[in-house]
């Protein structure tokens, strides 16, 4: 595999976990990861607690914007060599696809922007889901990909969607 990997995060709505997803990636996997995220069915709005979340974490949000997956299968969209999926099959809610060739794994995340609630309930619901994405893609980069075969890589980062 390369030395520059591009990751893309997809989910249904595109407003909240793959938002988070993008933001810890890009900073913590600047000069060999460049994250992106997209929704099957983008809410067109980038949630404010995820933004707060990300911000009272130390890391950029400018450029953060709620997409369609459509823009990553242009003929001129970037390569993916990962694709995750983060929406929450318990939770009965249908996961987008990705065709083609990227190595792809399903991290499965309970949607915070589903919860209702107190504020405060609300803002650990975010917490929790940027706790739990920041975990996975810890141990993400922690992967020597350059010295794994595609077989090992795929059993690696679908055991990490399990985590």
């Amino acid at each position: 595999m390369s030395q520059h990997y591009n990751v893309l995060f997809l989910c249904t709505g595109n407003s909240a976990r793959s938002i988070l997803a993008e933001g810890i990636l890009n900073k913590k996997g600047r000069g060999v990861f460049t994250a992106f995220s997209a929704g099957s069915h983008p809410s067109g709005v980038v949630r404010p607690e995820a933004l707060k979340q990300l911000d009272s974490a130390g890391l950029p949000t400018a450029g953060l914007r709620s997409k369609s997956w459509d823009e990553f299968s242009a003929a001129d969209a970037p390569r993916m060599n990962f694709v995750f999926t983060v929406c929450d099959n318990a939770a009965n809610e249908v996961c987008p696809y990705w065709p083609g060739q990227p190595m792809t794994a399903h991290w499965g995340i309970p949607d915070p922007a589903a919860v209702k609630g107190t504020p405060e309930e609300i803002e650990r619901a975010f917490r929790d889901a940027f706790s739990i994405l920041d975990r996975r893609i810890n141990l993400f980069l922690s992967l020597p990909l350059a010295t794994l075969d595609s077989l090992a890589i795929k059993k690696e980062i679908d055991s990490i969607g399990k985590q």
